[in-house]
């Protein structure tokens, strides 16, 4: 017993021993020396470059030769030659290449009836009705570029090839080459929305351009449904795909409906500099967005400003009336000054969406203001009418993947032309109106916000009753809301903001304005400077703004100080 147990503990000190050996052979590093038939074809070797070690086993030798042999034959070396791999020792193989002739252009024939002559002049300077010449190392890039193009017109299984290879005088090739594809361009047959199928198929037609009957082109289709970062009430959950049969093409999209709705609410609050007792105002926004499936947006707004100013304004915009390309923008608008005066103005407006981005407006604008006075004191503001036609273009650019900078940037320019009519006196009168803002990204979390408001009006003469009102969280912060009458002012807005998180940023304020009024022959600078932050809760974006407000040539007083807060909800 006592033999039989020692063989036994020998057998498995032998077995532990070869199993380490073993295991040493099978990780052994292997290595790989190619050479040339000549100095020439070795310093070409060389230059190209190639793995020389490690390598685990024969066929990753293998596999590096026969790359090395492609790399030679896109440069030109087509009848590049290898000898076997000789095993020099146990961890070393060696391979000998002989180059032979570098070949340096390439004509190749085609059927100009089938590939367009334009195309080929994007990749070779020499195109003529039957051939054309390339470069030898772009052949591979510029095939799959002439493919590429016939994909685009339908032909999404085309191959081309070259065939007919061979060698003509001056180190030059000649080949034909072969269209392989469907005799007729294939078209989208059909459109599948999966997910949210009440989308509307508007949109479909104008806002992505995707159709039935459209030449089908895959990156097209890519490249167009990426626009759904750009709408507000509509995700796509994944890409595209597409149903290929042997007479139709299927194209199928996946979409949810996402929370548009939004109420939108600040309260702002600071000192009366004539009565010293403080003072609120705030207002209320409600947006309703696609609540019926058109992708219609209803926005209602009431405002409360200090020295009893109050805001009424209702906005109805449908898009593609009957399907079509054009849709239309109502607008309510209705202020009243204390006891003063009461302001409607009513607009329809005819939008057309060139695309995504841009967006061109037209309509006629009406505005009628009430003297409220019972004896007309204030002989600056009397009853008035006013008939506009207006013209507007819309620039917008999302940046989907900022939650708490959805839009990057927004242009709206408008102009109207019209008349007033007051106390039987005809005025002609023209309105400009320009906003615009920009996000300048440093970084993932420093960027520059930039906002410029601008409105003038031009007329002969000038109603109380009929200025541009200013001031406050939307136009320069650090005054009160509405509290400035102006017949032409212009603001500009920046922060520095700095993102803390995917949910909250801090921001800096620096406001400054320019303003006339015409009526009193006043010109005045302003300025606005403070700070404020934002945080996404699970109510929804909250603001807090401070902002002191001052003139050109007053001093800075805590008393002018103004803290203004929003909260913006989505349901």
């Amino acid at each position: 017993m006592y033999t039989l147990f020692n063989v036994k503990k020998l057998l498995f000190l032998l077995l532990i021993i070869c199993s380490l050996f073993a295991s040493e052979s099978y990780s052994q590093n292997l290595r790989l020396k190619i050479k040339g038939t000549s100095d020439t074809d070795s310093h070409t070797i060389d230059s190209i470059g190639y793995v020389s070690t490690p390598h685990k086993n024969y066929v990753s030798i293998a596999n590096e030769i026969k790359t090395l042999q492609k790399k030679l034959s896109k440069l030109g070396y087509i009848e590049n030659k290898c000898s076997p791999a000789i095993k020099l020792n146990d961890s070393t193989f060696s391979t000998t290449f002989e180059l032979k002739k570098k070949y340096h252009t390439i004509y190749i024939y085609y059927d100009n009836t089938t590939i367009d002559a334009s195309i080929l002049k994007a990749i070779s300077k020499r195109v003529f009705d039957t051939y054309f010449e390339l470069d030898f190392k772009t052949i591979e890039n510029s095939l799959h570029y002439i493919n590429s193009k016939n994909i685009e017109k339908g032909f999404p299984f085309s191959k081309l090839r070259l065939a007919n290879i061979v060698p003509t005088e001056n180190l030059k090739l000649r080949a034909d080459l072969v269209l392989e594809s469907h005799k007729e361009p294939r078209t989208i047959n059909n459109i599948i929305i999966r997910g949210y199928e009440l989308f509307p198929k508007a949109y479909l037609n104008h806002f992505f351009k995707i159709k039935p009957k459209q030449i089908y082109n895959s990156d097209n289709i890519k490249r167009k449904t990426e626009l759904f970062n750009n709408l507000n009430f509509a995700n796509q959950i994944k890409p595209p795909e597409v149903l290929f049969s042997k007479d139709s093409t299927i194209v199928y999209l996946y979409i949810e409906k996402s929370k548009s709705n939004s109420f939108n609410g600040f309260l702002g609050f600071g000192t009366n500099t004539e009565t010293g007792k403080l003072e609120f105002d705030g207002y209320l926004d409600l947006n309703l967005i696609n609540n019926l499936n058109y992708g219609e947006s209803l926005k209602l707004l009431y405002k409360s400003d200090e020295g009893n100013q109050k805001t009424f304004e209702t906005n109805l915009s449908l898009p593609y009336l009957f399907k079509s390309p054009i849709g239309i923008n109502l607008r309510l608008h209705i202020f009243k000054k204390d006891s003063l005066f009461t302001t409607i103005n009513q607009s329809a407006k005819l939008n057309y969406l060139i695309n995504s981005n841009h967006k061109i407006y037209s309509g006629v604008l009406t505005s009628q203001s009430s003297n409220l006075l019972s004896l007309n004191t204030n002989t600056n503001i009397k009853d008035y009418k006013t008939t506009a036609f207006t013209f507007a273009y819309e620039y917008t650019k999302t940046q989907s993947n900022n939650l708490l900078f959805p839009l990057h940037s927004n242009l709206y320019i408008e102009t109207t032309l019209g008349k007033r009519i007051s106390s039987d006196i005809e005025n002609k009168q023209t309105g400009i109106t320009l906003n615009a803002f920009t996000i300048i990204n440093l970084n993932k979390k420093n960027s520059l916000f930039l906002k410029v408001n601008s409105a003038n009006l031009i007329s002969n003469t000038y109603l109380e009753n009929e200025l541009l009102r200013f001031g406050g969280i939307n136009s320069i912060r650090g005054f009160e809301e509405n509290s400035l009458q102006a017949s032409f002012y212009s603001t500009i807005n920046t922060e520095y903001r700095l993102q803390l998180g995917n949910n909250l940023y801090i921001h800096t304020i620096t406001d400054a304005s320019y303003f006339e009024n015409k009526m009193l022959h006043r010109k005045e600078k302003l300025f606005g400077y403070g700070f404020g932050l934002g945080i996404i809760t699970k109510s929804g974006l909250f603001k807090l703004n401070y902002a002191n407000g001052k003139s050109e040539n007053q001093k800075f007083k805590l008393s002018n100080s103004k803290v203004h807060l929003s909260l913006t909800t989505q349901f």
